[in-house]
């Protein structure tokens, strides 16, 4: 039934959320904070920045979705991500010639 459904989308964007939050720049800048500060208050504000940020994105992705097919974002998806690399390999190899 519809429950069911609810259950699987939640379940699905809790672990893409989980997975992809893990260990990036945000989680190791949470973790600094918290070894200085008040945890619970950590934990608070963490939540309260993620849900709005997630939020924004729900939002935005529906927008986007009602506008441009899902088949040109993930071409212009594959494209940044190709555009990063690219980025990436310029910005290391110079990086690793001045060291």
């Amino acid at each position: 039934g519809p429950s069911m459904v609810i259950q699987a989308v939640m379940w699905q964007a809790f672990t893409l959320t989980f997975l992809a939050e893990w260990g990036d720049r945000s989680q190791i800048s949470t973790f600094a904070i918290a070894s200085q500060k008040e945890p619970y208050g950590v934990i608070v504000g963490g939540i309260i920045g993620h849900g709005i940020c997630t939020s924004l994105a729900v939002v935005g992705g529906r927008l986007l979705a009602s506008r441009i097919s899902e088949k040109t974002i993930a071409y212009a998806g594959g494209a940044l991500f190709l555009l990063f690399a690219l980025q990436g390999i310029w910005v290391g190899s110079s990086s690793l010639n001045n060291a």
